[in-house]
């Protein structure tokens, strides 16, 4: 088996050795950022006149050709071999011979892997972005189908104050788009390129540092090499936002899950993203909800083990780091899935708008709108506050709502109420009332979604 380093050694590696320390089983995966790292390497070593412009063309079209025979599945990547690097260079020697092994000159596979893994994480970052659009545009479609469906608001898991489905639906918007915001920022942040780094110091052929930068579309070079090779702050910083991306679903998920219940019955999932049970024939379960739930804790790993892996780690470059990539590559496919899945489940969920607004007229959620009213009448709010209360008490003695409760008895603790009483607390006036920007009333609304589709236009 062919390795980049084996010349002072006078034994073959150990095989558990080489099963323990290869990792050619995972980062395959980026096969494709390897090969076009190597080629931007070529081209710039031939632009220095490191290597001849013959010798490029040949290291160039070797790489291309692999990268396609892998693609259209007549070349195998085997467990042979260490790493990726180890296996595109043999492949490449294989096939031209003598000058495949000028392609590491000027290069180490500690900035190789640096780069291969932020070329592989800046791709991952863009599909996370456009699933993260994709919900975000069936939120938007809901909140525009959903200004005047009525709900309760909670807080504690008590009915609190009447929102619309589209209020609630746009606080998981403003979530998921704090979300993109973050990985834009990673994106931004994590891009400069660390190849030309060498080991850890640098490297004494002339190499033109920018000009590789520029072909791989990063904004420049790292300015130290020592932390170009060992820095990992990029993956730090991206599962802390595959965890919060998680924490959102997570959140959305229990609602869910709450909503689906028969005790709530505010949504109907569709039969394609719901399972049954073994031995109640009743049942529709809302597995992928759970799962979402389930599988925040898995990203909460990645994040904590990868900070654990940094936490110890001397200058420059160290083995442990290898323990990066599995756990990013496992973080980010659960997120991907579970961002897909979600929105399936989101764009064929039915909502009982009924259902919900005959929950929101229960709860005394218009007790607060009650206390605005006798403000509005001169009566200071924490008297109104005291009043409405002794009211709520008058009507869970009698089993009445608020609306319900005869003018008498609203007259009986407080003379200041009149017929308009029942207007002020209905729930079109609850809700429409609050008609500040960022409210749940139709005209905030309203505001609020012209504005989301100005975002989804531009970003």
């Amino acid at each position: 088996m062919m390795k980049l380093w084996g010349g002072r050694f006078t034994k073959e590696t150990n095989q558990l050795v080489h099963n323990f320390n290869s990792s050619i089983s995972f980062d395959q995966k980026f096969y494709r950022q390897d090969i076009m790292g190597s080629i931007a390497h070529a081209t710039m070593l031939a632009k220095q006149g490191i290597i001849s412009e013959d010798e490029k063309k040949l290291i160039v079209d070797g790489l291309t050709n692999i990268m396609e025979d892998i693609e259209n599945g007549t070349l195998e990547i085997t467990g042979e071999y260490e790493d990726i690097h180890s296996f595109v260079e043999s492949k490449l020697i294989e096939r031209i011979g003598d000058t495949g092994k000028k392609l590491h000159t000027g290069r180490s596979r500690n900035d190789q892997v640096a780069l291969d893994m932020k070329l592989y994480i800046r791709d991952e970052i863009e599909t996370l972005d456009n699933l993260l659009k994709k919900l975000m545009l069936t939120l938007h479609r809901i909140m525009k189908e959903n200004t005047e469906t009525f709900m309760p608001g909670f807080t504690h898991l008590q009915k609190a104050q009447p929102v619309t489905l589209a209020h609630h639906m746009g606080a998981y918007f403003e979530m998921f788009k704090r979300d993109r915001q973050r990985l834009d920022d990673i994106k931004k942040r994590m891009n400069l390129s660390p190849l030309g780094s060498g080991a850890l110091a640098g490297t004494t052929y002339p190499l033109d540092r920018n000009f590789c930068a520029s072909l791989l579309g990063f904004d420049g070079p790292s300015l130290n090499s020592m932390d170009a090779v060992s820095d990992r702050d990029y993956l730090i910083d991206l599962l802390s936002s595959l965890s919060t991306i998680m924490m959102h679903l997570s959140r959305f998920s229990e609602e869910i899950i709450i909503w689906n219940s028969n005790e709530y019955q505010f949504i109907d999932l569709d039969d394609a993203y719901s399972t049954g049970s073994s031995i109640m024939p009743q049942k529709k379960n809302p597995d992928i909800a759970e799962l979402v739930r389930g599988k925040t804790g898995r990203v909460y790993g990645a994040l904590i083990s990868l900070l654990t892996t940094m936490k110890g780690l001397p200058l420059a470059y160290n083995k442990d780091m290898q323990e990066d990539k599995e756990l990013t590559f496992d973080a980010i496919d659960t997120v991907k899935g579970c961002l897909a899945l979600f929105d399936g489940m989101l764009s064929t969920m039915k909502f009982s708008k009924k259902v919900m607004e005959e929950s929101a007229s229960k709860g005394f959620i218009n007790a607060t709108d009650a206390a605005d009213y006798l403000v509005n009448k001169g009566v200071p709010f924490r008297d109104a506050h005291s009043i409405i209360g002794r009211l709520v008490l008058t009507c869970i003695d009698k089993g009445l709502s608020l609306d319900q409760l005869p003018l008498e008895d609203y007259k009986a603790i407080s003379p200041v109420f009149d017929n308009d009483i029942y207007e002020a607390i209905s729930l079109t006036s609850c809700v429409n009332k609050r008609s500040t920007l960022g409210a749940p009333g139709k005209e905030a609304m309203e505001k609020v979604i012209a504005l989301n589709e100005e975002y989804l236009l531009n970003n």
